[in-house]
């Protein structure tokens, strides 16, 4: 369910949400690591207090509702990460929150958001139209509906990760490499580093958002799209909000094999001892598979890490 933008997010848009998410939550590490010599950087949003940088625009979307926003509730449609965030701010501003989610979402994510005080109405991937049932729901609870990824707010409040990196650099970095599902994180960390490139990292069979920047228009996904381990990124399509920031400003689109994102897991766990999920490794898995270039000053942003315990343990065995 994308409706209509209530306006086009900005880049004072998203400083205004970089200090709003100063005033609550510490900046996430930028750590340094090495490929073959040459010194990149990883932003931890897997160390985030719900395990994922969804909490940036959540947090940012639901602070600004008016009173009576926030009476009627919200509605969020989420595999997990921005189910936790909706989650995490409403419960921190004393809303209703009621999430959308695939019944076949990992069971360490909905566990986690209904920990966090949310209600969860399920709904079968594939088989059902995931905004329909938002729909449904929004209209039955008169509820504001927070988009994952085609609301200007969460665009801004994502895009405050590119504030705290360029302010840890000292200056915006060369290039921003981000795990893409429906284009959010990187409309917003184009919008916060105008002078950085930006690389959206897909799942092969999923990359909607380079697809439609090629092709210079919204392309869905196949009805036989493939399988892929990364759960949070399998939006069936982008939204003109997002491809509008990103035309003209995001390098071609590069996407990832399932093997290519569970090396860059192990990487992650064995090089800078952090547990990142399938999704949240796509970006590094671009650059370690080398099909980012490996160049200086290159950030790599690292999503989240709300891994199911045993797929984990059996990634990092090998």
């Amino acid at each position: 369910m994308i409706q209509e933008p209530i306006r086009t997010p900005t880049r004072d848009g998203v400083l205004r949400a970089a200090a709003k998410i100063a005033e609550i939550l510490p900046p996430t590490p930028l750590l340094p690591f090495d490929i073959e010599g040459t010194r990149l950087w990883a932003k931890a949003e897997v160390l985030q207090p719900i395990g994922a940088f969804k909490i940036r625009g959540a947090w940012h979307r639901l602070s600004d509702l008016s009173e009576e926003e926030r009476g009627r509730g919200v509605v969020a449609v989420s595999s997990g990460n921005h189910a936790q965030g909706v989650a995490w701010a409403a419960r921190r501003l004393g809303m209703k929150a009621t999430i959308v989610m695939p019944r076949d979402a990992p069971k360490v994510k909905l566990e986690a958001t209904r920990a966090l005080g949310a209600e969860i109405v399920l709904y079968d991937r594939p088989g059902e139209d995931r905004d329909e049932v938002a729909a449904r729901e929004v209209e039955r609870r008169g509820a504001v509906l927070v988009h994952a990824f085609a609301d200007p707010w969460v665009i801004e409040g994502q895009g405050s990760a590119g504030i705290e990196i360029t302010e840890q650099l000292g200056r915006e970095p060369f290039r921003i490499v981000a795990p893409c599902g429906g284009g959010g994180l990187s409309a917003g960390l184009a919008l916060a580093c105008p002078s950085s490139r930006i690389v959206p990292a897909e799942p092969v069979g999923w990359d909607m958002v380079g697809q439609s920047l090629a092709a210079g228009g919204i392309v869905r996904a196949a009805p036989d799209a493939p399988a892929t381990i990364c759960d949070a990124l399998q939006p069936t399509a982008s939204a003109p909000i997002d491809l509008d920031v990103l035309r003209g400003r995001s390098e071609p689109g590069v996407a990832v094999t399932d093997d290519e994102v569970r090396a860059a897991q192990r990487f992650a766990f064995a090089r800078l001892k952090l547990v990142v999920e399938p999704g949240g490794a796509a970006a590094l898995a671009a650059v370690l598979a080398g099909k980012v270039p490996a160049v200086a000053d290159t950030v790599v942003m690292l999503t989240g890490g709300n891994c199911d315990p045993a797929s984990f343990a059996q990634t990092i065995a090998g």
